[in-house]
C-alpha cells in the first residue's frame, strides 16, 4: 500500500515513536510540582518548549502548546480578537484559508463581528494589495496560511506581513502545512502548528503569541500554558511531537529537492497520461510534496475508491462526497474544476517506484470510472436552435457530463441551457468552459434549480 495523502496526516516519524516511549516513562508527573518527579517532568517540557520555539525562530515564552492545530488556531483567533477589542470587530481572512480559521471567523460573526474574506487568484494566491485594501478601521486581526492545504500553494506571507504591521494589524498565520520545510518568513504577530502534519502524534498543537501583541483568552482558563492553554500538559506527546520536527528539519532541504523532482514529474506526465485533467495550484510556489488534479466527468469519490483497490491512499476536494456534497470551498475560490479531484501528498521517504507506478495505474482507474458514468466521445458539429438539458436531481459530474455530450449538436454561436439543482454545477460548469474554450454566459433563474447557459464559439 502506498500512502500518498501526508497533508492530512503525515505516518509518526520513527524519532517520535522513540520520545513518545522514552518520555512516558519520566514525563507522567505534574510539571508545576517542586518534587522529583514534577521537576522531570518539567525539564522535559521547558526542553521541547525551546527547540519549538528555535524552529519556528521566536522566543520560547511565546510558545504555547495545545491539545491540537484546530485548537491552536481558535485559541490564538478568539485570543487577538478579545485583546484588541477596543480597535474594533473585523477580521480579515483569505478564502482559501483551513476551515478550523473560517469556522473561527462565523463565530466572530455570530457574536456581532464583521469577516472579510480576500479573493485568491486561480493558482489559489492572493494579492498581498488585495489583502491590504480589506484591511480598515476597526480590523482586528488578519489571518493568512503559509501554504494551502489541498493544493500546496504557497502564499506571500511577508509581504502581506508587511502590509498588516504598516495597517497596525497583527498577522496570523496558519502554518501547519509549511512549518516541516522551515519557519515562517516575515514579521508575522500569531502563528499556529499542528503535529500530525510533521509527523509527530496527533493531540498537539503549537500557537506562538509575540511579545507585544494583545491578547485576551476567551473562556475559561487556569494557570497551564501562562493561562492560554487550559487543562494538564501532555508531556510525552508534546516531547514526541518537538523532536519529530527537529527531525523532519533536519532533512527537509535534501527531501525537498527529491520530492520536488518527482511532483514536478507527476505535474508534467498527468496531462499526457490522463486525458482531460488539469493540475491546479501554482507551478512553482508550491510545497514539496503536493499535487492536486481534477478530472472531467469522473466521480471524485468513486476514483478515489479506484485507487484505494489498486493500493494508493489519497485524498480528494472533490464534490461528489457522501460526507458534504458540496464543492471544495478551496477549489471554488480559485474557480478550478471541483469534479474527479484528487490530491496526492508524498510523505516523507516517498519511494520514485510507488510514484511511478501510481501514473501507470492512474489512467485505467480514471477510463474506468469514466466508462461506468457513460463519459461523452467527440462530439461533432451539427446545426440546431438552442437545447435545453435537464439534469434536475443529478450530481456531479453528471450535469457536465451531459453539457459535453450536447455541445457539439449546437451551431456555433448557439447556446446550451443546464438545468441543475447541484451546487457543484455552480463551479464545474464554468470551469469546463475554460478547459474547453466555450463561453459561460451565465446563470438564469429557473423553475427547476438553475439554468446554467454556455455558448459554443469553437
Amino acid at each position: 500500500m502506498s500512502y500518498f495523502d501526508a497533508a492530512s496526516a503525515a505516518p509518526l516519524h520513527p524519532v517520535a515513536r522513540q520520545a513518545l516511549l522514552a518520555s512516558l516513562d519520566e514525563g507522567w508527573a505534574d510539571p508545576s510540582r517542586l518534587y522529583r518527579e514534577g521537576r522531570r517532568a518539567r525539564m522535559l517540557l521547558d526542553a521541547a518548549r525551546e527547540a519549538a520555539a528555535e524552529a519556528v525562530g521566536c522566543r520560547a515564552d511565546e510558545v504555547v502548546f495545545t491539545a491540537s492545530g484546530t485548537r491552536a488556531v481558535h485559541t490564538g483567533v478568539a485570543g487577538a480578537l478579545a485583546g484588541r477589542r477596543r480597535a474594533g470587530r473585523h477580521l480579515v481572512v483569505s478564502a482559501v484559508e483551513h476551515s478550523s480559521v473560517l469556522h473561527a471567523g462565523e463565530a466572530h460573526a455570530r457574536e456581532g463581528g464583521t469577516v472579510t474574506e480576500v479573493p485568491v487568484d486561480r493558482t489559489g494566491a492572493v494579492d498581498p494589495g488585495a489583502f491590504g485594501a480589506a484591511l480598515r478601521d476597526g480590523t482586528a486581526l488578519a489571518c493568512l496560511q503559509s501554504a494551502n492545504h489541498e493544493v500546496g500553494t504557497e502564499q506571500p506571507v511577508a509581504r502581506v506581513a508587511e502590509v498588516c504591521r504598516a495597517a497596525g494589524v497583527p498577522l496570523l498565520v496558519d502554518a501547519a502545512q509549511s512549518l516541516a520545510w522551515g519557519p515562517v518568513d516575515g514579521e508575522w504577530s500569531l502563528l499556529t502548528g499542528s503535529a500530525h502534519k510533521w509527523g509527530g502524534p496527533a493531540g498537539v498543537g503549537l500557537l506562538v503569541v509575540r511579545k507585544g501583541v494583545r491578547f485576551a483568552v476567551a473562556g475559561p482558563a487556569d494557570e497551564r500554558e501562562a493561562g492560554r492553554a487550559a487543562g494538564f500538559e501532555n508531556i510525552p506527546a508534546i516531547v514526541a511531537a518537538v523532536a519529530s520536527l527537529r527531525a523532519v528539519r533536519a532533512e527537509a532541504a535534501r527531501e525537498a529537492a527529491r520530492l520536488r523532482e518527482l511532483t514536478d514529474r507527476l505535474r508534467a506526465r498527468l496531462p499526457e497520461l490522463v486525458p482531460d485533467v488539469e493540475v491546479v495550484g501554482d507551478p512553482v510556489r508550491r510545497l514539496p510534496g503536493i499535487v492536486t488534479f481534477s478530472c472531467l466527468y469522473v466521480d471524485g469519490e468513486t476514483l478515489l475508491h479506484e485507487l484505494d483497490r489498486a493500493g494508493f491512499s489519497v485524498s480528494s476536494g472533490s464534490s461528489c462526497t457522501s460526507s458534504t456534497l458540496t464543492p471544495s470551498h478551496v477549489l471554488r475560490a480559485m474557480g478550478v474544476l471541483s469534479e474527479g479531484n484528487v490530491r496526492v501528498s508524498l510523505p516523507f521517504g516517498a519511494a520514485e517506484a510507488d510514484v511511478e507506478r501510481f501514473l501507470e495505474v492512474l489512467p485505467g482507474a480514471v477510463a474506468g470510472v469514466r466508462a461506468k458514468l457513460g463519459a461523452p466521445a467527440p462530439a461533432t458539429v451539427t446545426e440546431g436552435d438552442a437545447l435545453v438539458v435537464d439534469a434536475v436531481g443529478k450530481l456531479c459530474p453528471v450535469p457536465v457530463i451531459e453539457l459535453a455530450k450536447v455541445i457539439g449538436d449546437v451551431p456555433v454561436g448557439g447556446t446550451v441551457r443546464v438545468l441543475a439543482d447541484d451546487e457543484a454545477a455552480r463551479l464545474d460548469i464554468p470551469a469546463w468552459c475554460a478547459m474547453r474554450e466555450q463561453e459561460y454566459v451565465g446563470e438564469e433563474p429557473a423553475e427547476k434549480g438553475t439554468a446554467y447557459v454556455v455558448r459554443r464559439i469553437r
